[in-house]
Protein backbone atom coordinates (compact mmCIF):
# COMPACT_ATOMS: atom_id res chain seq x y z
CA UNK A 1 0.00 0.00 0.00
CA UNK A 2 1.40 3.47 -0.80
CA UNK A 3 2.71 5.63 1.86
CA UNK A 4 0.53 9.23 2.57
CA UNK A 5 3.69 11.08 2.14
CA UNK A 6 4.69 9.32 -0.77
CA UNK A 7 0.63 9.80 -2.38
CA UNK A 8 0.42 13.26 -1.01
CA UNK A 9 3.99 14.08 -2.65
CA UNK A 10 2.82 12.38 -5.84
CA UNK A 11 -0.18 14.02 -5.86
CA UNK A 12 1.15 17.65 -5.30
CA UNK A 13 4.27 16.80 -8.14
CA UNK A 14 1.87 15.74 -10.80
CA UNK A 15 -1.16 18.37 -10.31
CA UNK A 16 2.34 21.55 -10.41
CA UNK A 17 3.19 19.75 -13.36
CA UNK A 18 6.27 18.20 -12.23
CA UNK A 19 8.17 15.22 -11.13
CA UNK A 20 7.49 13.58 -7.58
CA UNK A 21 11.15 12.65 -6.13
CA UNK A 22 9.72 9.80 -3.79
CA UNK A 23 6.95 7.61 -4.96
CA UNK A 24 7.69 7.15 -8.71
CA UNK A 25 7.71 3.34 -8.25
CA UNK A 26 3.97 3.92 -7.93
CA UNK A 27 3.04 5.89 -11.43
CA UNK A 28 5.18 4.00 -14.12
CA UNK A 29 3.74 2.72 -16.54
CA UNK A 30 4.28 1.20 -20.60
CA UNK A 31 7.82 1.59 -19.44
CA UNK A 32 9.06 -1.69 -19.01
CA UNK A 33 11.41 -2.49 -22.28
CA UNK A 34 13.11 1.22 -21.33
CA UNK A 35 13.54 0.46 -17.51
CA UNK A 36 15.11 -3.13 -18.22
CA UNK A 37 17.69 -2.01 -20.63
CA UNK A 38 18.63 0.88 -18.20
CA UNK A 39 18.66 -1.30 -15.04
CA UNK A 40 21.28 -3.55 -17.61
CA UNK A 41 23.00 -0.20 -17.62
CA UNK A 42 23.54 -0.18 -13.78
CA UNK A 43 24.48 -3.71 -13.33
CA UNK A 44 27.34 -2.81 -15.69
CA UNK A 45 28.70 0.54 -14.40
CA UNK A 46 28.67 -1.83 -10.79
CA UNK A 47 30.47 -4.54 -12.59
CA UNK A 48 33.56 -2.35 -13.82
CA UNK A 49 32.23 -0.92 -17.21
CA UNK A 50 30.86 2.24 -18.59
CA UNK A 51 27.54 3.34 -20.26
CA UNK A 52 26.29 5.45 -22.28
CA UNK A 53 22.57 6.97 -23.49
CA UNK A 54 20.43 8.98 -25.19
CA UNK A 55 16.93 9.29 -23.56
CA UNK A 56 14.77 11.18 -26.42
CA UNK A 57 11.33 12.07 -26.17
CA UNK A 58 8.76 15.30 -27.31
CA UNK A 59 7.93 17.21 -24.71
CA UNK A 60 5.02 15.46 -21.63
CA UNK A 61 7.05 11.66 -23.03
CA UNK A 62 8.52 11.52 -19.65
CA UNK A 63 12.23 11.85 -20.40
CA UNK A 64 12.93 13.74 -16.72
CA UNK A 65 10.37 11.34 -15.14
CA UNK A 66 12.61 8.02 -16.32
CA UNK A 67 16.18 10.14 -15.18
CA UNK A 68 14.61 10.20 -11.57
CA UNK A 69 13.17 6.85 -11.91
CA UNK A 70 16.92 5.46 -13.42
CA UNK A 71 18.63 7.95 -10.17
CA UNK A 72 16.24 5.74 -7.28
CA UNK A 73 17.11 2.60 -8.69
CA UNK A 74 21.02 3.42 -8.75
CA UNK A 75 20.89 4.58 -5.02
CA UNK A 76 19.27 1.59 -4.41
CA UNK A 77 22.00 -0.70 -5.67
CA UNK A 78 24.92 1.45 -4.17
CA UNK A 79 25.50 3.73 -6.71
CA UNK A 80 26.28 7.33 -6.24
CA UNK A 81 24.60 9.68 -8.56
CA UNK A 82 24.98 12.99 -9.55
CA UNK A 83 22.89 14.54 -11.94
CA UNK A 84 22.01 18.42 -13.07
CA UNK A 85 19.90 20.40 -15.38
CA UNK A 86 21.54 22.48 -19.27
CA UNK A 87 20.58 25.89 -19.30
CA UNK A 88 22.03 28.92 -20.97
CA UNK A 89 25.23 29.16 -18.35
CA UNK A 90 25.56 25.57 -17.60
CA UNK A 91 26.72 23.28 -20.60
CA UNK A 92 29.61 20.74 -20.84
CA UNK A 93 31.43 23.06 -22.52
CA UNK A 94 32.08 26.78 -22.63
CA UNK A 95 33.76 29.85 -21.45
CA UNK A 96 33.87 32.23 -18.55
CA UNK A 97 32.94 29.27 -16.34
CA UNK A 98 29.62 28.18 -18.45
CA UNK A 99 31.21 24.30 -17.94
CA UNK A 100 32.35 24.43 -14.66
CA UNK A 101 28.58 25.86 -13.22
CA UNK A 102 27.70 22.85 -14.73
CA UNK A 103 30.19 20.75 -12.86
CA UNK A 104 29.53 22.41 -9.66
CA UNK A 105 26.02 21.83 -9.87
CA UNK A 106 26.35 18.16 -10.26
CA UNK A 107 28.42 18.32 -7.22
CA UNK A 108 25.74 20.11 -5.24
CA UNK A 109 23.55 17.12 -6.48
CA UNK A 110 25.85 14.45 -5.70
CA UNK A 111 23.39 11.66 -4.10
CA UNK A 112 23.40 8.23 -2.19
CA UNK A 113 20.95 5.81 -0.45
CA UNK A 114 21.54 7.78 2.70
CA UNK A 115 21.40 11.69 1.24
CA UNK A 116 19.14 10.65 -1.48
CA UNK A 117 18.58 14.61 -2.05
CA UNK A 118 21.56 15.96 -2.74
CA UNK A 119 25.09 17.14 -0.56
CA UNK A 120 26.50 14.14 -0.01
CA UNK A 121 29.69 14.68 -1.08
CA UNK A 122 31.20 15.21 2.43
CA UNK A 123 29.57 12.16 3.62
CA UNK A 124 31.31 9.91 0.77
CA UNK A 125 34.47 11.62 1.87
CA UNK A 126 33.84 11.01 5.94
CA UNK A 127 33.00 7.17 3.92
CA UNK A 128 36.56 7.35 2.81
CA UNK A 129 37.96 8.69 6.08
CA UNK A 130 36.37 5.98 8.17
CA UNK A 131 37.06 3.02 5.64
CA UNK A 132 41.08 3.98 5.97
CA UNK A 133 40.38 3.86 9.87
CA UNK A 134 38.82 0.13 10.21
CA UNK A 135 41.55 -0.97 7.56
CA UNK A 136 44.47 -0.11 9.35
CA UNK A 137 43.35 -0.82 12.58
CA UNK A 138 41.85 -4.11 11.37
CA UNK A 139 45.98 -4.89 9.45
CA UNK A 140 47.85 -3.00 12.26
CA UNK A 141 48.94 -0.46 9.68
CA UNK A 142 49.36 2.91 9.87
CA UNK A 143 46.77 5.09 8.65
CA UNK A 144 48.33 7.59 6.37
CA UNK A 145 50.15 4.28 4.12
CA UNK A 146 46.79 2.58 3.97
CA UNK A 147 45.42 6.51 2.47
CA UNK A 148 48.49 6.61 0.12
CA UNK A 149 47.95 3.13 -0.73
CA UNK A 150 44.36 3.83 -1.93
CA UNK A 151 45.06 6.91 -3.41
CA UNK A 152 47.55 5.47 -5.78
CA UNK A 153 45.70 4.44 -8.48
CA UNK A 154 44.08 7.88 -8.94
CA UNK A 155 47.33 9.65 -9.00
CA UNK A 156 48.35 8.57 -12.37
CA UNK A 157 44.76 9.92 -14.14
CA UNK A 158 44.33 13.46 -15.24
CA UNK A 159 44.88 15.83 -12.38
CA UNK A 160 44.96 12.75 -10.22
CA UNK A 161 47.75 14.24 -8.45
CA UNK A 162 45.88 17.48 -7.25
CA UNK A 163 43.26 15.57 -6.63
CA UNK A 164 44.67 12.66 -4.44
CA UNK A 165 46.40 16.20 -2.53
CA UNK A 166 43.69 18.11 -1.85
CA UNK A 167 41.59 14.96 -0.39
CA UNK A 168 45.32 14.53 1.64
CA UNK A 169 43.85 18.35 2.93
CA UNK A 170 40.69 17.04 3.78
CA UNK A 171 41.51 14.04 5.84
CA UNK A 172 44.45 15.99 7.40
CA UNK A 173 41.59 19.21 8.24
CA UNK A 174 39.32 16.58 9.61
CA UNK A 175 41.54 15.08 11.99
CA UNK A 176 42.70 18.18 13.45
CA UNK A 177 39.26 19.67 13.86
CA UNK A 178 40.10 22.64 11.29
CA UNK A 179 37.48 23.66 9.52
CA UNK A 180 38.70 26.74 7.01
CA UNK A 181 40.91 23.09 5.34
CA UNK A 182 37.96 21.04 5.26
CA UNK A 183 35.75 23.62 3.70
CA UNK A 184 38.26 24.83 0.83
CA UNK A 185 38.85 21.38 0.29
CA UNK A 186 35.10 20.88 -0.23
CA UNK A 187 35.00 23.98 -2.34
CA UNK A 188 37.73 22.45 -4.69
CA UNK A 189 36.30 19.37 -4.78
CA UNK A 190 32.82 21.16 -6.27
CA UNK A 191 34.75 23.35 -8.14
CA UNK A 192 33.75 26.70 -6.27
CA UNK A 193 37.76 27.56 -6.39
CA UNK A 194 37.59 30.48 -9.12
CA UNK A 195 41.59 30.76 -9.83
CA UNK A 196 44.61 28.85 -9.06
CA UNK A 197 46.12 31.43 -7.02
CA UNK A 198 43.57 31.08 -4.56
CA UNK A 199 43.46 27.48 -4.99
CA UNK A 200 47.51 27.18 -4.38
CA UNK A 201 46.82 29.41 -1.55
CA UNK A 202 44.37 27.14 0.20
CA UNK A 203 45.43 24.06 -0.47
CA UNK A 204 48.79 24.14 -2.44
CA UNK A 205 47.35 22.58 -5.86
CA UNK A 206 48.22 23.86 -8.64
CA UNK A 207 45.02 23.00 -10.61
CA UNK A 208 41.39 23.69 -10.07
CA UNK A 209 38.49 22.69 -11.65
CA UNK A 210 37.68 24.68 -14.92
CA UNK A 211 35.73 24.96 -18.23
CA UNK A 212 38.51 22.51 -19.81
CA UNK A 213 38.33 19.83 -18.03
CA UNK A 214 35.23 18.88 -16.22
CA UNK A 215 35.18 15.44 -18.00
CA UNK A 216 38.12 14.40 -16.42
CA UNK A 217 37.10 15.41 -13.02
CA UNK A 218 33.96 13.41 -13.24
CA UNK A 219 36.14 9.94 -13.86
CA UNK A 220 37.92 10.99 -11.12
CA UNK A 221 34.80 10.96 -8.92
CA UNK A 222 34.08 7.94 -10.09
CA UNK A 223 37.09 6.08 -9.26
CA UNK A 224 36.94 8.40 -6.37
CA UNK A 225 33.48 6.48 -5.25
CA UNK A 226 34.54 2.95 -6.25
CA UNK A 227 37.41 3.58 -3.69
CA UNK A 228 34.90 4.33 -0.88
CA UNK A 229 32.81 1.11 -1.17
CA UNK A 230 30.45 2.77 -3.34
CA UNK A 231 29.46 0.46 -6.72
CA UNK A 232 30.09 3.09 -9.40
CA UNK A 233 28.93 7.10 -10.51
CA UNK A 234 25.83 7.55 -12.18
CA UNK A 235 25.71 11.04 -14.12
CA UNK A 236 22.11 12.56 -15.33
CA UNK A 237 22.10 15.63 -17.66
CA UNK A 238 18.52 16.75 -18.67
CA UNK A 239 17.00 19.80 -20.55
CA UNK A 240 19.91 19.28 -23.38
CA UNK A 241 18.03 21.01 -25.81
CA UNK A 242 19.66 23.94 -24.37
CA UNK A 243 22.81 22.78 -26.73
CA UNK A 244 20.44 22.83 -29.69
CA UNK A 245 18.94 26.72 -28.90
CA UNK A 246 22.60 28.21 -29.09
CA UNK A 247 22.77 30.41 -31.25
CA UNK A 248 26.27 30.20 -31.55
CA UNK A 249 27.39 27.54 -34.34
CA UNK A 250 30.76 27.24 -32.92
CA UNK A 251 29.75 26.82 -28.79
CA UNK A 252 27.41 23.66 -30.26
CA UNK A 253 29.91 22.09 -32.36
CA UNK A 254 32.22 22.18 -29.22
CA UNK A 255 29.51 21.09 -27.09
CA UNK A 256 28.90 18.30 -29.50
CA UNK A 257 32.48 17.52 -29.69
CA UNK A 258 32.49 17.30 -25.85
CA UNK A 259 29.53 14.30 -26.19
CA UNK A 260 31.36 12.88 -29.07
CA UNK A 261 34.78 12.45 -26.60
CA UNK A 262 32.67 11.27 -23.63
CA UNK A 263 30.62 8.77 -25.90
CA UNK A 264 33.56 7.47 -27.17
CA UNK A 265 35.08 6.63 -23.89
CA UNK A 266 32.14 4.55 -22.64
CA UNK A 267 31.75 2.23 -25.35
CA UNK A 268 35.52 1.42 -26.13
CA UNK A 269 36.25 0.72 -21.99
CA UNK A 270 38.65 3.81 -21.94
CA UNK A 271 36.94 4.91 -18.61
CA UNK A 272 35.23 2.48 -16.05
CA UNK A 273 32.35 2.55 -12.86
CA UNK A 274 30.58 5.31 -14.29
CA UNK A 275 27.23 5.96 -16.49
CA UNK A 276 25.97 8.90 -18.66
CA UNK A 277 21.95 9.42 -18.91
CA UNK A 278 21.59 12.61 -21.56
CA UNK A 279 17.91 13.39 -22.24
CA UNK A 280 16.17 15.89 -24.90
CA UNK A 281 14.41 16.16 -27.67
CA UNK A 282 14.10 14.90 -31.43
CA UNK A 283 14.78 17.43 -33.08
CA UNK A 284 17.98 18.03 -30.43
CA UNK A 285 18.91 14.69 -31.81
CA UNK A 286 18.06 14.37 -35.56
CA UNK A 287 18.19 17.96 -36.72
CA UNK A 288 21.23 17.96 -39.05
CA UNK A 289 21.77 21.43 -39.08
CA UNK A 290 21.78 22.10 -35.34
CA UNK A 291 21.36 18.82 -33.67
CA UNK A 292 23.89 16.29 -32.28
CA UNK A 293 23.37 14.54 -35.68
CA UNK A 294 24.93 17.85 -37.16
CA UNK A 295 28.57 16.04 -36.41
CA UNK A 296 28.77 13.73 -38.72
CA UNK A 297 30.69 11.12 -35.97
CA UNK A 298 28.13 11.47 -33.57
CA UNK A 299 25.37 10.77 -36.23
CA UNK A 300 26.88 7.72 -37.05
CA UNK A 301 27.22 6.28 -33.76
CA UNK A 302 23.67 7.36 -32.97
CA UNK A 303 21.45 6.44 -35.40
CA UNK A 304 18.72 4.39 -35.53
CA UNK A 305 19.67 0.68 -36.54
CA UNK A 306 17.86 0.48 -39.90
CA UNK A 307 17.32 -2.81 -39.82
CA UNK A 308 15.67 -2.91 -36.58
CA UNK A 309 13.08 0.06 -37.60
CA UNK A 310 12.46 -1.75 -41.09
CA UNK A 311 10.73 -4.93 -39.01
CA UNK A 312 9.02 -2.64 -36.31
CA UNK A 313 11.89 -4.15 -33.66
CA UNK A 314 13.29 -1.45 -30.73
CA UNK A 315 16.64 -1.97 -30.30
CA UNK A 316 17.16 -1.53 -26.91
CA UNK A 317 20.92 -1.87 -27.20
CA UNK A 318 21.52 1.13 -29.22
CA UNK A 319 23.17 4.05 -26.96
CA UNK A 320 19.62 6.53 -27.70
CA UNK A 321 16.28 5.66 -26.15
CA UNK A 322 13.09 7.12 -27.96
CA UNK A 323 9.65 7.32 -25.61
CA UNK A 324 6.63 7.82 -27.09
CA UNK A 325 4.36 9.81 -25.43
CA UNK A 326 1.56 7.67 -22.74
CA UNK A 327 -1.70 6.39 -24.90
CA UNK A 328 -4.86 7.35 -23.84
CA UNK A 329 -5.05 3.46 -22.14
CA UNK A 330 -1.57 4.20 -20.17
CA UNK A 331 -3.92 7.34 -18.93
CA UNK A 332 -6.31 5.42 -17.60
CA UNK A 333 -4.39 2.54 -16.50
CA UNK A 334 -2.17 5.34 -14.35
CA UNK A 335 -5.74 6.90 -12.86
CA UNK A 336 -6.80 3.54 -11.90
CA UNK A 337 -3.74 2.21 -10.51
CA UNK A 338 -4.34 0.44 -7.11
CA UNK A 339 -1.99 2.09 -5.20
CA UNK A 340 -3.07 5.46 -6.43
CA UNK A 341 -6.97 4.98 -5.46
CA UNK A 342 -6.24 6.32 -2.28
CA UNK A 343 -5.68 9.82 -3.73
CA UNK A 344 -8.20 12.55 -3.76
CA UNK A 345 -10.03 12.49 -6.73
CA UNK A 346 -8.48 10.20 -8.85
CA UNK A 347 -10.52 6.87 -8.92
CA UNK A 348 -13.88 8.97 -10.04
CA UNK A 349 -11.72 10.55 -12.87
Amino acid sequence: MIKAKERDAIIQALHAGIVPRIGLQHIVVDRKQEIKALMEDLKRISDGSATFRFVVGYYGAGKTFLLHLVKTYALKQGLVTVHADLTPDRRLHGTQGKARNLFSELMKNMATLSKPDGGALPNVLERFINSVSSEAEESNTEQKSIFDKKLASIIDLASGYDFATVINAYWKGFNDDNEELVASAIRWLRGEFLTKTAAKHALKVGKIVDDTNIYDFLKLIAEFVKMCGYKGLLVGLDEMVNLYRLSNTRARNSNYEKILGILNDCIQGSTSHVGFILSGTPNFLTDTRKGVFSNDALRSRLEENRFASASGVIDLRAPVIRLKNLSKEDLYMLLTHGSLKLSTGFEKC
